[in-house]
């Protein structure tokens, strides 16, 4: 059984920061592609940014580029989503996955599973 553990969310300002990370249990992960996913109530689960299993490639959806980054450190098996510029409609669970294999950044959404259990990231007006 693998696990991965999300962990730095909390209650930001407009405008603030958040560093998230994702911890996984194996080293197996390593070598996945990996991305972060968010849901606020009401909404549908959405991806937020995907990385590489090397690192090198990024993918971001269109609210989440310029101001959010997405990063590794497979030595640590930890993911990193650094969120700047904070909003309001950034309010939500956010959660990591594993990809594939070796996979890319543009590993395709249905591939992505071994969910986390999410940390909630709250922005105030």
């Amino acid at each position: 059984q693998v696990q991965l553990v999300e962990s730095g969310g909390g209650l930001e300002q407009t405008g603030g920061s958040l560093r998230l990370a994702c911890a996984a249990s194996e080293r197996t992960f390593s070598s996945w592609s990996m991305g972060w996913f968010r849901q606020a109530p009401g909404k549908e689960r959405e991806v937020v940014a995907r990385i590489s299993w090397k690192g090198a490639d990024t993918l971001y959806t269109e609210s989440a580029r310029g101001r959010f980054t997405i990063s590794r450190d497979n030595a640590k098996n930890t993911v990193y989503l650094q969120m700047n510029s904070l909003k309001p409609e950034d309010t939500a669970i956010y959660y990591c996955a594993a990809g594939r294999p070796y996979g890319s950044a543009v590993t395709p959404i249905q591939s992505f599973g071994s969910w986390g259990q999410g940390t909630q990231v709250t922005v105030s007006s």
